[in-house]
């Protein structure tokens, strides 16, 4: 029998670097050049990286980033891209379905 973990994620919750690094289990260096890359954001760029908090969905997005680079062999900056255009097609879907809802 397989068993299945998850993590649930409040996207209203902030999680500092070190638990973003935790729950990804990826090095602070590594969240870093994430950030650079405008995979995640910090919540306030005005502070030291040791003080950035991330909203909860920062987990999801460094999940999928690295889901990109493991199954797809994408670089982060391919990674960055191909999140954007995806976070755009959910958009424009969330927009044609309220469009819808008026018809």
């Amino acid at each position: 029998m397989d068993l299945l973990t998850g993590l649930v994620v409040d996207e209203t919750q902030t999680v500092t670097l070190a638990e973003l690094c935790r729950c990804c289990s990826l090095p602070a260096e590594e969240v870093m050049v994430m950030v650079e890359y405008g995979i995640v954001e910090p919540l306030e760029t005005r502070v030291t990286h040791s003080r950035w908090q991330f909203s909860g969905s920062s987990v999801v997005r460094i999940q999928r980033a690295m889901r990109l680079q493991r199954d797809l062999g994408v670089n982060l900056a391919g990674a960055a891209l191909a999140l954007e255009l995806l976070d755009e097609v959910r958009a424009s879907r969330q927009q044609l379905a309220g469009r819808r809802k008026w018809e």
